[in-house]
């Protein structure tokens, strides 16, 4: 028998309420022992709630609470569940744990009230994960994926791939074990078409991912320019803060200042760096470096350049750097001198998205919004109903998998035997399994639970 577990599920700090969770066999039984009521819990139906207080060892009362009877097997785990709310802050809820833990229950680790969701089969482990992305979540369009893969999206997806080649798999297994058998026949051409179909729509799922990796985690961008062409006025005004020190000094920016954006949805890591040009400053020289090493680090670059004045060598040696990079450029302090030298970093640009803006006024900011969009293509990603790729592990699974189905079709349509394809059908289907938890290591498994909070 499972131990009976207890953790607080809220977070620290002060707040009106907070809940310590109980699930396992015994958690009904001792949610008793601490309880004091107008019922004993034991007594009492399946999801409902009952006013009390909660007393320690000693029978002194700890706090005012409601407490929630959760039945097995219509609960989070499966098992079990008893939710305490008691006041917020740290004493209250501590102090209700403490008893708890008295009565007889363990201390939950982390993650392993979803863990429990997980092994009882509740919910597969692309769900699992998909419960730490909701709580992760810095941005709506984040969390609406991460609820979509919660309520089965993903999995839906993998099974019905995963499912199509376990049945060929099958059916090719009995055929190499039987050939002398009268067995109906699945023909080189069924195989074939089966793993190219297989194929098209892992490379489907795999489209999604990079994209989607990025508006899980945030898009590392990182604005650079010359010195005092209102870099350190763009990071402000795009997270709408004085996070940056802005003067009319040119290199007031040594280092790189890095800000977290959510840049209405698009969620952004921003980073501030020096101004990139020639110095004999040592510490502008080390600011310089870090600038550059930024630009290399970034998923997207966002140019600076200084609208009130003609392009330089300076200007030109940053387009050029960045020409490999996703990037925009942008034509600051156009309050100042509007579209003078447009058409000539245009034409400079090679493709790139131009867009004039003023950092102190604020216009041309939706330009550059939109701009972001269309590189990501958030607008397509928020549209999507099917299943987004938002997780690393998920896609290297897929990647995987991806070879192992480009094997088979290349065994088939080069006329080799048909039990050679079957071991890379085999490994594909081992891949699909380990991004639902069906073929996945009990390391990696606990390794992802592992990185869950304490009461989830």
């Amino acid at each position: 028998m499972a131990k009976t577990i207890a953790a607080i599920s809220t977070p620290p700090g002060t707040g009106g309420i907070a809940v310590i969770r109980i699930s396992g066999d015994d958690a009904v039984s001792i949610a008793d022992k601490v309880f004091t009521g107008s019922v004993r819990l034991c007594d009492v139906k399946s999801h409902t709630v009952h006013y009390g207080y909660v007393h320690d060892g000693s029978g002194r009362k700890t706090d005012e609470v409601l407490v929630t009877v959760m039945r097995a097997p219509k609960t989070f785990t499966r098992e079990d569940v008893v939710e305490i709310s008691t006041h917020g802050g740290m004493t209250a809820s501590r102090e209700t744990l403490d008893a708890i833990i008295l009565a007889g229950a363990d201390i939950a680790e982390p993650g392993e009230f979803t863990k429990r969701a997980f092994l009882n089969g509740r919910i597969d482990l692309s769900q699992a994960e998909a419960v730490i992305d909701i709580i992760n979540s810095t941005n709506t369009l984040a969390k609406n994926n991460a609820l979509s893969q919660l309520e089965g999206t993903l999995s839906a997806e993998i099974k019905k791939i995963r499912g199509k080649l376990v049945q060929l798999a099958s059916q090719m297994q009995v055929i190499i074990d039987y050939p002398d058998e009268d067995l109906e026949d699945v023909t080189t051409d069924d195989i074939h078409a089966i793993c190219l179909d297989c194929l098209n729509d892992t490379k489907k799922l795999l489209s999604t991912a990079d994209n989607g990796i990025l508006l899980r985690d945030g898009i590392k961008t990182a604005i650079v320019g010359k010195p005092n062409v209102g870099k350190s006025s763009l990071l402000n005004l795009l997270s709408r803060t004085n996070r940056a020190i802005v003067t009319d000094i040119a290199g007031t920016t040594r280092d790189v200042i890095e800000e977290h954006v959510n840049l209405d949805g698009i969620p952004l890591i921003l980073a501030d760096t020096a101004g990139i040009h020639p110095t004999d400053d040592l510490v502008e020289k080390i600011g310089i470096e870090k600038s550059l090493q930024s630009i290399d680090d970034a998923n997207l670059v966002i140019i600076v350049l200084d609208g009130s004045s003609v392009p330089d060598d300076d200007d030109m040696h940053i387009i050029k750097k960045t020409m490999h990079k996703s990037r925009i450029i942008l034509i600051n302090k156009t309050d100042i001198l509007k579209g003078k030298y447009t058409e000539q970093i245009r034409s400079a640009a090679n493709g790139s998205p131009v867009i004039e803006i003023s950092a102190l006024s604020g216009s041309g900011a939706d330009e550059l919004k939109n701009a972001i969009r269309e590189i990501y293509n958030i607008g397509e990603i928020s549209a999507q109903s099917g299943a987004v790729i938002t997780n690393l592990r998920h896609k290297k699974a897929l990647h995987k998998a991806q070879e192992a189905l480009e094997n088979a079709v290349g065994c088939i349509s080069s006329g080799m035997p048909a039990d050679i394809a079957s071991i890379d059908i085999n490994a594909a289907i081992e891949a699909f399994g380990e991004i639902t938890g069906e073929t996945v290591s009990d390391l990696i498994i606990d390794n992802i639970f592992h990185s869950f909070c304490v009461g989830k």
